[in-house]
């Protein structure tokens, strides 16, 4: 049986489910997913093995521009994630109308030596009547290879766009062990876990004002010890993320702890602390959100 492989980017704008897609198709987690946009900071790769096949995903911040460093940060991942890549899936959500912005991108991505596919999202949030129209939009970008009309939350028509992904890697090289799931570390996967919980448990503002080092890291016999810092930008939003008598911090620490604990599929001992950092989104060596020492802050 001939083996075959290769990169496939996914982008689009934020909150369409890039990050969904990824994990359905892959069947584990690798990658944090919120209702919330901007959930995706960095370049994650996931890696999907078939008998006959390894497809490296890189799954990247939703499109945007801002003024601050992690805003460039993220812009950056989007473009480095497309260069070299076997094919490109450009997300859009179908439970809304198409942007011209959006579908202008499109169309610049369909201009690349790469083939592309439109994943139109959220198929099951809509009906035909209001999706048609949207699908005609696509006709006018030349080059576009193909259209799937999907939910990645419900798994939903995901079988034809995997099938039609494999047709499009040509490498003959395995780029990662049949065990592997991601690219990233433990301790990447346990900061993305406690900020993912974040995202859902607390208000709009504070979360993406919020950065997560690992401070320790350390397997014993029955368990292994995380210790972690919550860095956010101001005093109430500190206050907001420890809560009366420290309640929403524990309710932080216990959903992340037992999320992590199914990633590494062992106890986890989880200990949080929480700082202020002023403008810690202009501060470079925390954009990576791991891996740091609070002297780089």
């Amino acid at each position: 049986m001939e083996f075959h492989s290769g990169f496939v980017a996914v982008v689009g704008k934020p909150n369409v489910g890039k990050s969904t897609l990824i994990n359905s198709i892959i069947g584990k987690k690798v990658s944090i997913v919120s209702p919330k946009p901007q959930t995706t900071r960095n370049k994650i790769f996931g890696i999907w093995n078939t008998e006959d096949t390894q497809v490296v995903f890189v799954d990247t911040p939703g499109i945007h521009k801002g003024p601050t460093v992690l805003d460039k940060y993220m812009q950056k991942s989007v473009e480095s994630a497309t260069q070299d890549v076997n094919l490109l899936l450009y997300v859009l959500d179908g439970s809304k109308p198409f942007q011209k912005n959006e579908l202008n991108l499109l169309s610049e991505y369909c201009s690349h030596s790469y083939p592309v596919f439109a994943v139109v999202n959220k198929v099951d949030l809509t009906n035909y009547e209001k999706l048609f129209p949207e699908l005609n939009k696509l006709n006018s970008i030349e080059k576009l290879k193909d259209v799937f009309c999907i939910s990645a939350l419900n798994s939903k028509n995901l079988e034809p766009l995997k099938e039609n992904i494999k047709k499009y890697m040509t490498d003959n090289i395995e780029y990662f062990s049949k065990d592997e799931i991601t690219d990233k570390s433990f301790g990447f996967m346990a900061a993305e876990a406690i900020r993912e919980k974040m995202l859902w448990l607390l208000s709009d503002e504070v979360p993406h004002g919020v950065g997560i080092i690992i401070d320790e890291m350390q397997d014993f016999e029955n368990y292994t010890q995380i210790s972690a810092t919550i860095f956010c930008e101001k005093d109430g939003h500190k206050n907001i993320i420890v809560g009366a008598q420290g309640k929403m911090l524990k309710e932080i620490g216990k959903s992340s702890r037992l999320a992590i604990e199914k990633f590494l599929g062992r106890k986890v001992n989880l200990s949080l602390w929480v700082k202020v950092k002023p403008d810690w989104r202009n501060r470079e060596g925390i954009l990576g959100n791991i891996g740091y020492s609070f002297d780089d802050l």
